[in-house]
């Protein structure tokens, strides 16, 4: 039985890394913020604007809860999911976390280019959209460090990266 959490800050290939992994390893894939979307009908940003952040995180900790049950399975958190709660302690007893590492600059490039699917992100690019990061990341650092092993996921541009990455994982989880 094998339950992998992939951590990290948007945009540091969870999804990406995620099921390519999961693929090699011959383990379901759960994207959570997708299986929340599934189970509310709604999207994350539309629970945030409906419901507010607090009652976002709570609904966010119960699916992180119910998709750890399952056996198996390789689970993509959303950015934020490690750094409330007790979920960062949660997921490192009930399976292996992986943080994928990532600059505050390289961050800044891949988000650019999907920046107008992130609400969050929306409005800000250049020199702001860095320094959002940056404030973000310098927060949540400390809880992604938690993490049973920290992988760098600093180069990731083609098929053949996110390859070389799960498969460089496949040998450490």
């Amino acid at each position: 039985m094998k339950r992998i959490f992939l951590i990290g800050y948007m945009g540091a290939g969870k999804t990406t890394v995620g099921k390519d992994l999961a693929k090699r390893m011959g383990l379901s894939f759960i994207d959570l913020d997708c299986y929340i979307e599934a189970r509310y009908h709604r999207t994350v940003g539309q629970i945030f604007a409906e419901k507010g952040e607090a009652a976002f995180r709570d609904i966010e900790r119960r699916m992180l809860h119910e998709v750890a049950m399952f056996e198996d399975v390789l689970i993509s958190t959303g950015g934020g999911a490690p750094c409330f709660f007790d979920n960062m302690e949660f997921m490192n007893e009930t399976g292996s976390t992986v943080y994928l590492k990532v600059s505050v600059e390289e961050l800044a490039k891949r988000l650019e280019i999907c920046k107008s699917t992130r609400p969050v992100l929306k409005g800000r690019s250049g020199d702001e959209l860095v320094a959002f990061i940056a404030e973000s990341l310098e927060k949540r650092t400390p809880h992604y460090m938690k993490a049973s092993i920290v992988f760098d996921a600093e180069v990731m541009l083609t098929e053949t990266d996110v390859h070389e990455i799960s498969e460089a994982l496949e040998k450490i989880v």
